[in-house]
This record gives structure tokens, sequence and C-alpha cells, in this order.
């Protein structure tokens, strides 16, 4: 079974950010993800991971100047601000100990032209995973489905992998979330099968269809799901991405994890270890 990650900026929310670590430790997880550190000192967040036991797995490069922004590496005129970030992003990194960085290209501009667009953020991501490459980490772009996030340029699977082959770099991969791919494209199966054997997934995220809670709920078939990634080789993390449905109850995102602990007895019965 694939390992597990709690998206510390999803999960708990009826806890302040710093004590959901430990509310993650005490689920069993041993891994973290979440989307943007900047609010906190590095020194922080890394005493919070050691304290606990977690790995952090991957967070966003660019912190957000505008609550509707999704990124900005797609934006001719933002070039030396993303750069900056992505400087800041790899400090980050470094004392955090985290192997995965995810660049958002941002939405696109109304009646922009779209070939410019494109051209910044390969342009971006080819000069990302190179200063990545140097410390041994990696770059991740996700799509992202225009229901939640209208406008945004990323949007299909093709797409994500036809950057990654013209960028050709070993330390650019791809954010596999199947609730956005599932949104957009469906035949979750044909695209795992299809996809996962490039080498080219670096990070995959779940949440259940469509209203974005735990993954045992919606139409996707996640425990047939988890049981395929196994069978094509996959052994990285899977960050669980969504929104709980008891929200912001106390204890609401704990007394959601039944699907958790289904998968990791039907590991215990096969001849997998335990892990996440």
């Amino acid at each position: 079974m694939p390992r597990f990650a709690a998206n510390l900026s999803m999960l708990y929310p009826d806890r302040p950010f710093l004590e959901r670590f430990g509310c993650a430790m005490r689920d069993g997880f041993t891994a973290v993800e979440f989307f943007f550190p900047y609010d906190h000192p590095a020194g922080d967040l890394a005493a919070r991971l050691r304290d606990h036991g977690l790995r952090l797995v991957f967070f966003n490069a660019t912190p957000r100047s505008h609550p509707e922004e999704r990124g900005i590496a797609c934006l001719p005129g933002r070039r030396r601000e993303f750069r900056d970030s992505f400087l800041r992003a790899l400090d980050y990194a470094a004392a955090l100990d985290c192997g995965s960085l995810h660049v958002m290209p941002g939405r696109v501009p109304a009646q922009a032209d779209p070939v410019p667009l494109h051209a910044t953020y390969v342009e971006n991501l080819a000069w990302a995973a190179d200063l990545a490459a140097r410390q041994g980490r990696t770059v991740l772009i996700e799509p992202i489905n225009p229901r939640d996030v209208p406008g945004f340029f990323l949007t299909r699977q093709e797409q994500a992998h036809e950057i990654v082959r013209e960028v050709g770099s070993p330390h650019l991969k791809i954010q596999m979330d199947l609730y956005h791919c599932q949104i957009v494209e469906g035949d979750l199966a044909a695209r795992l099968r299809r996809y996962l054997p490039t080498g080219h997934i670096g990070h995959v995220q779940i949440a259940g269809v469509p209203d974005r809670h735990e993954p045992d709920t919606g139409e996707i078939n996640y425990p047939y799901l988890f049981g395929l990634m196994d069978e094509l080789g996959y052994d990285g993390w899977i960050g669980c991405e969504y929104h709980p449905r008891l929200g912001e109850r106390p204890g609401g995102t704990s007394a959601g994890l039944e699907w958790l602990r289904r998968a990791r007895a039907a590991t215990c019965a096969g001849p997998a270890p335990v892990r996440g």
C-alpha cells in the first residue's frame, strides 16, 4: 500500500496549524504536506517535524500575494518575483529536509495570448528544476480542475506530461491529484496505467468526488485504485488533501479516518508491510 501523508493545510481544521503535526502523528501518519510554510520560521517547523517523527514531502514554492492567486510561474511580468520566491522556498526546503516543491503556474489573464504564458512557464520550470537538482530536490507541477480554480493554466494530465517532456529534466515531475483528474478527465484506472510507468509521477493526492471530503465517499473506488497503484509499482506518497466531512468539529478529522484504518488493515492482511 502506498504511503499516506496528511495535508496539514486541510486536515485538523479545529486545531491551530502548529498543533496539527501532533494530531497527524497520533493518527499514525509518518509524513505530512502543506501549502505554505512562510508564516512560520523554518526552525519552528523543523522542530515540529523532528519532535513528532514526521517527514515533510512537499509544500508550495510561491506564497500568495492575493487570496485569489494560484501561482505566478506562467506570468511573463512576474518572472523576477517567481525566481526570488523559489530561492526562498529552496532555503525552507533545506531547513525542513523536504524533497519536493510544488510550482503553480497561475491563472490565465483575460484575453491573454497563451503562447508567451507557456514559454514563460517552461522557462521558469527549467530554471527551477536545474536549481532543485543541485540540492537533490524535485519540482512538482499539478493539473487543477477549472471548476475549483477557473482560469487555471494547467488542467489536464497530458498537458502536464507534455511540459515535463519539453523541459526534459528528471527533477521535474507531476503531482497527480486524482480528485482534480476525475473532475476533468475521469477514467482514473486507465490514466494510472498510462502515466505511472512513465516515471513522471512524483506525488499522488486523493479526495472524494464531488465534495472533496474523505476518500470513502462519492464516485471514486479508492480501495481499487490503491491496489492498482501497488500492482503498477508506485511506492511514493499519497497526500490526503481533503476537507473533513465533520469540518471544524473537535476531533472531526480523526473520526473520519476509518477509510485509512481499513486501508492499513487490508495491507496487514496482504504481503506488503504497513506504511503511512
